[in-house]
């Protein structure tokens, strides 16, 4: 079997690097198959500031649990206890607030396709997946993780 470079480097550069040239398509910017602005206020949220969120969360998490439970060393039950405040945190407060700690410091909200607020249901679903990791990196064209498809749900800019 024989590999050639534009399908390795596709799974780097996206979709459109796999076709043929004569093949490829606009895709469109993330969002706008959602309906959603390209920029600015109700865009969906870049990766960078998703990234910085979710490390503002998880210190929180780690100092928390650190707080409480203690016992923080590599393996230690300190860690599986973040973990859970992770999950809390984040079935708790976008349900309620609409965003964990580190998404409304960095101006993000987590709203259902349909526009409405996200339900408790709707937050248990994609924290348990959030939590689980492995939904999170995967993606679509919309940069919406698996974590985000399943509840159907979306993060955006509020600012």
């Amino acid at each position: 079997m024989r590999v050639n470079r534009r399908e390795i480097g596709s799974w780097l550069s996206g979709p459109r690097a796999a076709l043929p040239e004569d093949q490829q398509e606009d895709l469109g910017y993330p969002g706008e198959r959602l309906g959603l602005p390209e920029s600015g206020v109700g865009s969906v949220a870049r990766f960078g500031p998703r990234v910085v969120a979710l490390f503002i969360d998880w210190f929180a998490c780690l100092i928390i649990a650190g707080a409480t439970w203690g016992n923080m060393h590599a393996g230690g039950s300190g860690q599986i206890v973040a973990h859970l405040i992770f999950l809390a945190e984040n079935v708790v407060l976008v349900a309620a607030a609409g965003g964990t700690l580190g998404h409304r410091l960095l101006g993000m909200q987590v709203v259902r396709l349909d526009g409405q607020r996200v339900g408790v249901l709707e937050s248990l679903l994609r924290g348990v997946l959030l939590a689980l990791a492995l939904p999170a990196l995967v993606w679509d064209r919309d940069q919406r993780g698996m974590h985000d498809w399943v509840p159907r749900t979306v993060l955006l800019r509020t600012r």
